[in-house]
């Protein structure tokens, strides 16, 4: 399998020294800075300034505005660092902005600098066949399958991927991250009207290590984002959603993707109608921004800089009109594959499996997968087929075997009667 070591990202925020560079309100850094002193209990500017991703200098300023307040109480030093906790006043205070929100983690940035970074870091590839052939390795891809790809993949534009089921249009999908040879910054949240909105997700973005400490610490660098979402999708997942009990709106789906990838798989499978997604993203999809509002009415634009691939088995007429399918340049149909690709796949299941199999097993299989009024040979079948002989292994307490009864007996548990 061909991977490629990501490169730092060519955006890089420089670390600000004072709140005005922040981007943030001033009312809002206090705000953090309360809430984690209230649940640290004893704090430090330095140990403020780790948790909440901001140079010390900011903490300092704040530091002297709550001392000035009475919001305080110095405990003794830690070395050159004071020791310190709230007074009864700044835990009263602290207490009711935490009711608000309780959002005590890394300082969010601003929607203006989120806008332009996002805008900063869009995708620009180029590739060629050679690179599409390495990035997709460990696939059996058709030369002319990569030569609709390509052209594809370097329009970092939507991609409409559709054909009949089990012949890799997810797996086809997923590589495409493959061709990304740099990493981006992600921020951990973003402020919008003093709202904070929570970006950064472990779930679905992979951080690289970064040792620059010149940086901006309150973003982190990442790798390029796959987002995949197949029949849980819902309404809800592609606008803000605020938690109620902790006040903090989380990102939308689109959002968590920008520059990279979100996948759509199994559309028209949903819970909400594909016609309801497609009218949902038509702007999005036609001008690159989004629009997303707060629970009191707040309307603000963020980019839509990212790949949204569709991946369906269903007939694309039968789920978008003319007018949406227009706005998807690429359409790329995964066709079954031929008995030559059949049997290169099956020869790479095999292998990785490691079980011994006649040497007509290929040829055999074939057979089995096309009688019974079955017309197509499908790339799932060799890896499908493996599970089962595995299986059967397993339940008789010996290794798989691949022998014609054998396949005779798995491809029957696989195959439905007619």
């Amino acid at each position: 399998m061909a991977t490629f070591a990501p490169v730092r990202s060519a955006f890089r925020p420089s670390t600000p020294q004072d709140i005005p560079h922040l981007g943030i309100p001033e009312s809002l850094m206090l705000d953090l800075v309360l809430r984690r002193m209230l649940i640290e209990g004893f704090s430090s500017l330095g140990g403020l300034s780790r948790s909440l991703r901001v140079a010390v200098p900011v903490i300092d300023t704040v530091f002297k505005h709550m001392r000035s307040q009475q919001l305080v109480e110095i405990k003794g030093m830690l070395g050159n660092d004071y020791s310190f906790t709230l007074s009864a006043a700044g835990k009263q205070l602290a207490g009711e902005r935490f009711q608000v929100s309780q959002y005590a983690g890394a300082c969010p940035v601003s929607l203006k600098d989120y806008q332009a970074a996002t805008k900063a870091q869009s995708a620009k590839v180029l590739v060629d066949r050679r690179m599409l052939r390495q990035a997709f390795s460990d696939l059996v891809v058709s030369d002319r399958m990569l030569d609709q790809l390509g052209p594809a993949i370097i329009s970092q534009t939507s991609i409409f991927v559709y054909g009949p089921t089990g012949n890799g249009k997810t797996s086809l999908a997923e590589r495409m991250l493959r061709v990304y040879q740099d990493a981006i910054m992600i921020p951990y949240a973003v402020e919008v009207d003093n709202q904070v909105i929570s970006v950064y997700d472990p779930v679905v973005h992979t951080p690289i290590e970064n040792d620059d400490p010149d940086v901006d610490p309150r973003w982190i660098l990442c790798k390029r984002p796959c987002i995949v979402v197949g029949g849980e999708l819902i309404p809800s997942m592609l606008e803000l959603r605020l938690d109620e009990s902790s006040g903090i709106y989380a990102a939308p789906l689109q959002m968590k993707a920008n520059n990279g990838i979100l996948l759509i798989d199994d559309f028209g499978r949903q819970l909400m109608s594909p016609r309801d997604l497609l009218n949902r993203w038509i702007v999005p999809l036609d001008r690159r921004v989004d629009y997303l509002t707060l629970r009191y009415g707040v309307k603000f634009q963020i980019p839509f800089e990212l790949m949204v691939v569709f991946s369906t088995n269903l007939d694309p007429s039968d789920l978008a009109d003319e007018a949406f399918l227009r706005r998807i340049h690429n359409k790329i149909y995964v066709e079954a594959v031929d008995a030559s690709s059949f049997d290169q796949i099956f020869a790479r299941v095999v292998a990785g499996r490691n079980i011994q199999a006649e040497a007509d097993s290929s040829e055999y299989l074939r057979k089995l997968c096309l009688r019974e009024g079955r017309t197509e040979l499908r790339a799932c079948y060799p890896a499908d087929i493996c599970n089962i002989l595995t299986s059967i292994g397993r339940y008789e307490g010996r290794p798989p075997l691949m022998t014609k009864p054998e396949l005779e007996r798995a491809t029957s548990l696989y195959f439905a009667k007619n």
